[in-house]
């Protein structure tokens, strides 16, 4: 006899709690009429995000805690969870108060090769009279995860060795994933024995689940803006696992949950009063442009240098939202104007690829670019800002690519074919923006540093208070202009 199952399942929320009270409602829409045990709620990553201040004046615990409330039975851990706590505050969050399980294949410990105690493979549930096993999967960042203490493995392989273990003795497997639509697919054609994947990471939504393989594919998009559900036919004639409907409904179609809204009041006034103290002095006031370089741009571009004991300073000025006024400081502060999750690198970049991202950062189309992801929580690409050891003189007059006439670091000019030690952030190793600095050499990543602790360094020190508002940028008249006169 058939038994049929409701899966519901959340991804990518990243913090945007305002939209939580309607997603509660909508799960609690969604779940009417089906006895517990016929419903599986799941939640497949990134649920936190360190861009908000909420997240980030309670470490997380706000996110756990809804997490408990609307009854989410297993997590993934994104790469938001995985990248951006430290396993000591993983440990917190996912050992002592979270009342669901964390699952996760593909992440050991570098020291024990085994998972920590707080998180699984696998686990396998009782729903609808059958045996479910629920598989977890996350995006593999090796590079990030081993200053960590992590080891990254291959998700495909580890996935198919877990499968391989627990299929003969389960009804269906269900993979949480966050590995991101390409490799869900490659999930779901490559891996045996997979019945369901609900996928996250790459905010992609199926309003209707697809099916690749053997395997149905669900995912609900971003931001709490949806929930997705798939209605599951269990030892149907074939035996198997067959979708009797799914796709996903809109969350802000219904009404927000009260519980909620009075859930959060609490955690934000937590937050808040967590990030009231001061964090430093300011003897004058920091403005900051996206569309040229600013003291505090300059601020971060020389505090990155120093933080990586690199040759320049490269930052882009939309890592800052806001100036600083003089004054106190408060944590809170240092986090409105640079909340991204972004860490600082160190790669060695040719002098032709500085000259080139240089060029495109005195270009409209570059300084104005809308950028979403890879860690980056602001709203334009913005100016390269560079270290104080850095002057360049440029043309406004000239044609694209053009336009710089001189570079000189540390009083030397720029050389095409050197190879420099660039300090900067881990978005440019993405092929971000100024595409060029991707093709730098040597990476290394400094973890589990912001860019906002670097640039909270950077404030305290006296000397690069004075040092930020010396010009690196210098414009000079056309030489047309030049010769004219």
């Amino acid at each position: 006899m058939a038994d049929r199952l409701l899966v519901i399942h959340t991804n990518d929320l990243h913090s945007r709690l305002e939209a939580v009270p309607h997603l509660a409602t909508a799960i609690r829409s969604l779940r009417e009429g089906m006895p517990d045990d016929r419903v599986l709620l799941v939640d497949c990553g990134d649920h936190m995000d360190r861009m908000r201040p909420e997240t980030e004046g309670t470490m997380g615990r706000v996110n756990v805690a809804l997490l408990n409330r609307l009854g989410v039975e297993a997590v993934v851990p994104g790469n938001n969870e995985g990248l951006t706590f430290l396993p000591e505050a993983l440990a917190e969050l996912y050992g002592r108060q979270a009342r669901f399980r964390v699952l996760c294949c593909n992440l050991v410990c570098r020291k024990t090769g085994a998972p920590p105690p707080w998180m699984e493979p696998a686990v396998v549930v009782r729903k609808a009279g059958r045996s479910i096993a629920l598989i977890g999967v996350t995006a593999a960042f090796s590079d990030f995860y081993e200053p960590l203490g992590w080891d990254a493995l291959d998700p495909i392989d580890s996935v198919r060795s877990t499968v391989a273990r627990l299929r003969a003795n389960c009804d269906a497997v269900i993979v949480l994933s966050h590995l991101g639509f390409p490799l869900d697919r490659r999930l779901a054609s490559e891996v045996d024995g997979v019945d369901v994947v609900l996928g996250s990471h790459t905010h992609h939504l199926l309003e209707r689940p697809v099916r690749f393989g053997g395997a149905w594919i669900g995912a609900a998009g971003k931001f709490g803006e949806h929930v997705g559900w798939m209605l599951l036919t269990l030892g149907g004639e074939n035996g198997g696992v067959e979708l009797e409907d799914g796709g996903c409904v809109e969350s802000n179609r219904y009404p927000p949950e009260p519980w909620v809204e009075r859930e959060l009041g609490v955690f934000r006034e937590e937050a808040r009063r967590a990030l009231s103290g001061v964090a430093v002095e300011l003897p004058a006031a920091l403005p900051v442009r996206w569309d040229a370089e600013s003291p505090l741009g300059n601020l971060a571009a020389d505090a990155l240098r120093r933080w990586t004991g690199a040759d320049i300073g490269l930052v882009n000025a939309g890592q800052l939202l806001d100036g600083l006024p003089a004054g106190p400081v408060t944590f809170g502060d240092i986090h409105r104007v640079c909340p991204s999750p972004v860490n600082p690198c160190r790669m060695r970049i040719g002098g032709n690829d500085l000259l080139r991202a240089l060029e495109e950062s005195l270009l409209p189309e570059f300084y104005h670019m809308p950028v979403r992801g890879f860690g980056f929580r602001g709203d334009r690409l913005g100016v390269l800002c560079v270290s104080s050891n850095v002057r360049i003189e440029y043309d406004d007059a000239g044609s694209p690519y053009g336009k710089i006439r001189r570079v000189a670091v540390d009083g030397r000019p720029l050389e095409p074919e050197r190879m420099y030690d660039v300090g900067t952030i881990d978005m440019f190793t993405f092929s971000v923006g100024y595409m060029s600095l991707a093709r730098g050499e040597d990476k290394r990543f400094y973890l589990p540093e912001f860019l906002r602790d670097v640039l909270l360094a950077g404030l305290k020190e006296e000397k690069g208070m004075e040092e930020c508002r010396i010009s690196r940028w210098r414009k000079r008249e056309s030489e047309m202009k030049e010769d004219d006169g």
